[in-house]
């Protein structure tokens, strides 16, 4: 599918002028679509037409300047006028936190109320573009009802990621673009605004195109506290936290990469548990609070407790589980997120088999062995030394590693339902569940 559905200049109705709103419109303007900004504030509709920025932002007074100057930008209070020749109406006022947490979404109902009341008689197509944060659901369950008397109008997400003090260059040149909806006309038509900037759109569902938008954000926030607890427990030990961290950040294949950035299964091995663990104790002793990292093994507790309680709600009778060492391609048992698993399937009196290729109590030995058997005593009954022997067995599959072709595709060929653990792609739609 093309990213884009077409790059010829549009008219963009943009509602609310504060920060995300106000470099929207005027950038937009600045690539060649005729835009007019909408805000109850009359101030910041005087400033705009008026060539000047309704705030300071680097870079945004010469571009408003420039673009109000050559006609390509405008400013109103009035919606109807804004949307009477618009092909676009992008969304991008506040979502303020309330004080549960919660988003407060009266902004967004308040203009999307006032976009369908001027719209309510219109046949020409026009797409609202939600800028504005908002939950995944938001769009479908407040949005797109507001509209559901407007034939006309069409929903999507656009979510911005534009950073105050640099928002201008962010939105230039933007490291990700992202346009989710259920019409793909409308989804390419709303990445086609962004054309000429030569940015490649990532074309989602609607749902997706709204949780990015957190999930950028939360991975911002642990970025910056992980590197504030790393150097706080650097400076604590005598040691330069900006030299860790710059030398860190060097790894671009583990470290300041894609690497483990996939929702998968449960960690384990005899490195991250134990390490987190030592760094929990040692950061006790020196009396600095670690909370982020503290955090990471009751966390990684909880995602092995959803894995556990998707194969007991599965309703399988006889279970057969694909993998028992922590990863694929290994045959290290220690702390492996599995061994926990079985222990508690076992304990809830599940009736289970196990197949993994690199495990056998023929060649397990030392404390692999030690510990496989003090965790799971009668694990001999348990193992099948081929897969096809676990196939012929089970009613219901749970994989936790990552599979090589070959057996992928004999579970495929079963058809037994799969509850994929791993993120590894074996979960059908109506043969089982991913975690």
């Amino acid at each position: 599918m093309p990213e884009f559905l077409e790059s010829s200049p549009s008219r963009v109705a943009v509602f609310g002028l504060g920060y995300v709103g106000s470099v929207t419109a005027a950038c937009f303007a600045r690539v060649g679509h005729k835009v007019i900004g909408v805000d109850s504030d009359e101030r910041k509709v005087l400033s705009l037409n008026a060539g000047k920025a309704p705030f300071f932002e680097p870079g945004l007074e010469e571009i408003v300047a420039n673009c109000v100057a050559s006609g390509g930008l405008s400013a109103t209070i009035s919606q109807e006028e804004a949307l009477a020749a618009a092909d676009v109406a992008m969304v991008c006022v506040g979502t303020p936190s309330e004080r549960n947490g919660n988003l407060g979404l009266d902004q967004l109902r308040r203009v999307c109320e006032g976009i369908a009341a001027a719209s309510a008689d219109r046949t020409v197509p026009l797409i609202v573009a939600i800028r504005s944060t908002v939950f995944p659901g938001t769009c479908d369950e407040v949005v797109i009802p507001i509209f559901r008397a407007c034939t006309a109008i069409t929903v999507v997400s656009n979510p911005e990621f534009l950073r105050e003090g640099c928002a201008v260059d962010d939105f230039l040149f933007p490291s990700l673009l992202v346009v989710g909806g259920h019409d793909d006309d409308a989804v390419k038509r709303v990445a086609g605004l962004y054309a000429s900037l030569g940015a490649s759109a990532c074309l989602v569902s609607l749902r997706t195109a709204e949780m990015i938008k957190y999930a950028c954000n939360a991975f911002h926030a642990v970025k910056i506290a992980f590197a504030n607890e790393i150097g706080a427990l650097s400076e604590a030990l005598g040691v330069d936290g900006q030299e860790v961290m710059s030398t860190l950040c060097q790894d671009v294949k583990l470290n300041a990469s894609k690497a483990y950035l996939k929702p998968g299964f449960a960690f384990g091995g005899s490195c991250l548990p134990k390490d987190l663990r030592a760094i929990g104790y040692r950061a006790n002793r020196l009396d600095v609070k670690v909370p982020l990292l503290d955090s990471a093994l009751p966390s990684n507790r909880e995602h092995l407790y959803r894995a556990i309680s998707a194969v007991l709600d599965s309703g399988g009778k006889r279970i057969g589980i694909v993998g028992l060492t922590f990863k694929e391609n290994t045959d290290d048992l220690r702390e492996s997120p599995v061994i926990g698993m079985v222990e508690h399937l076992i304990g809830k009196g599940i009736d289970l088999r196990i197949y993994d290729p690199h495990v056998s109590l023929d060649v397990v030995y030392g404390s692999n062995r030690n510990f496989l058997l003090n965790a799971i005593p009668h694990i001999g009954r348990l193992l099948d030394p081929k897969l096809e022997y676990l196939l012929a067995w089970a009613d219901q599959l749970v994989v936790t590693q990552k599979l090589d072709a070959g057996t992928a595709e004999s579970i495929r060929r079963s058809g037994l339902p799969v509850i994929d653990v791993a993120g590894s792609g074996m979960a059908r739609a109506g043969a089982g569940m991913a975690v």
